[in-house]
């Protein structure tokens, strides 16, 4: 999945499954980094530079994402 948002945006991650996921930037990038989040549990991130910033979760590696942040 990728979601294009502007500078300053804030971006919230819920998570809705019954496992456990993070969100973790993908190297070397290194903005996100969640702890484990277990059911119903939130990530927010507030992105201050463009740029695109690819993630993943740690728990399940093939689950991955991209935030694109334009000005």
């Amino acid at each position: 999945m990728t979601i294009t948002v502007h500078v300053g945006a804030v971006v919230t991650w819920t998570n809705a499954d019954q496992d456990s996921h993070t969100v973790t930037s993908v190297p070397p990038a290194s903005q996100l980094q969640s702890p484990a989040l277990n059911t119903s549990g939130v990530y927010r991130h507030t992105f201050t530079a463009a740029g695109t910033y690819a993630y993943l979760c740690t728990i399940h590696p093939f689950m991955t994402g991209t935030v694109v942040v334009t000005r």
